[in-house]
C-alpha cells in the first residue's frame, strides 16, 4: 500500500472522516471539503478516497484516476458481501452480459483470456468455458482469495491491472482476450490502460470492458469526471477516440445498464473491439 499505516494517525483520520462524511450527507459541501482535506492531511495515500468524494461534490479537480490505496482497501473490506451486494442487490449483470455478446457474436474459444480487476470471480466463472487458459488480476488480496475458491482461474495475481499489463512485454504473454469488466469506473484517464491493453494483444485479439457515463450536459465536454457515486463517468466520443488511436476496430459498443444506485439505473456502455494490422 501507498502509505504505511503505521505512520498514521487512525483515531484523528476516522474522527475527520466521519465528520466529513456527515457534512457531505447533510449537504454542508463547504465544511464537508474542509474535513476531507484534513483526511488528506492525515493519509496522503487517501485510503478513504477523500479526492474523489472532493471530485464528486464538485469542490475539488477529478483526478486521473482513483487512488490505488482507497481502490484497494475499498475492495478488501467489501469483498466477503461483494457478490451479494453487487448482484443481488446492485444489479449487476456485466459478466454476464459480456458472454451473451461473444456468444452471439459467435467469438471463441479463446487460447488465453486476461481477466483485470477480476474481483472474486464473477467475470472468469463467465468466461471459463470459452477459454482454453484463463488468468485473474486484482488489487485487493481479499478479492484474489474469494477467486481462487471460486476453481475458474488457471493463474491469479495481486496487483493493479496497469502495472501489470505493463510487467508483461514478451510475445508469449500476449492475449487472446483481455477482459474488464468493472475497472474502467475507477479511472479517469484511460490513454495509458487502453494503450497497455493494445500492446499485449495477439495479433487479432480482442479487448472487452464496461464504462460508466453521464448526460452530456453533466460531462460539461469533459473526457471523465467523477460521478455523483465515486466513480468515473467517461465520454463515448473520448473512449471511441482512444481506441482508434490504437488501432482497435470497434465490434460493438452496446447502451446497457451498469448496475443501479439508490434504485436508479446507472448508465454505461459494453465495449469490444479487436485489434488489427500488427
Amino acid at each position: 500500500m501507498a502509505a504505511d499505516r503505521a505512520e498514521v494517525d487512525e483515531d484523528a483520520l476516522a474522527e475527520a472522516y466521519n465528520r466529513a462524511l456527515a457534512l457531505e450527507k447533510a449537504g454542508e459541501l463547504e465544511a464537508a471539503s474542509r474535513a476531507y482535506r484534513e483526511v488528506l492531511a492525515l493519509d496522503p495515500a487517501d485510503r478513504g478516497g477523500a479526492s474523489v468524494r472532493l471530485a464528486s461534490m464538485g469542490q475539488g479537480p477529478h483526478p486521473e484516476k482513483a487512488p490505488d490505496a482507497y481502490v484497494e482497501t475499498l475492495f478488501d473490506q467489501h469483498a466477503e458481501v461483494f457478490d451479494n451486494v453487487l448482484v443481488e442487490q446492485l444489479g449487476y449483470a456485466v459478466p454476464v452480459q459480456l458472454r451473451q455478446l461473444l456468444s452471439d457474436l459467435a467469438l471463441g474459444p479463446f487460447d488465453r483470456v486476461l481477466d483485470l480487476g477480476c474481483g472474486t470471480g464473477l467475470t472468469g466463472g463467465e468466461l471459463r468455458g470459452m477459454a482454453g487458459y484463463i488468468a485473474g488480476v486484482d488489487i485487493s488480496e481479499n478479492m484474489v482469495e474469494l477467486a481462487d475458491e471460486r476453481e475458474v482461474y488457471d493463474a491469479l495475481y495481486v496487483g493493479e491491472a496497469l502495472a501489470f499489463l505493463k510487467s508483461g512485454n514478451d510475445e508469449e504473454e500476449r492475449w487472446d482476450l483481455i477482459a474488464a469488466t468493472d475497472v474502467m469506473p475507477y479511472l479517469g484517464d484511460l490513454t495509458a490502460f487502453i494503450g497497455e491493453m493494445a500492446a499485449a494483444l495477439t495479433s487479432d485479439g480482442w479487448i472487452a470492458f464496461s464504462t460508466e457515463t453521464l448526460p452530456d450536459e453533466v460531462m460539461a465536454g469533459r473526457d471523465y469526471m467523477v460521478g455523483p457515486y465515486q466513480r468515473f463517468a467517461h465520454r463515448e466520443d473520448y473512449v471511441r477516440r482512444l481506441l482508434a488511436g490504437n488501432q482497435l476496430e470497434v465490434e460493438a459498443f452496446e447502451p446497457i445498464t451498469v448496475r443501479h444506485e439508490q434504485g436508479a439505473p446507472i448508465a454505461g456502455h459494453l465495449v469490444l473491439a479487436r485489434r488489427k494490422g500488427r
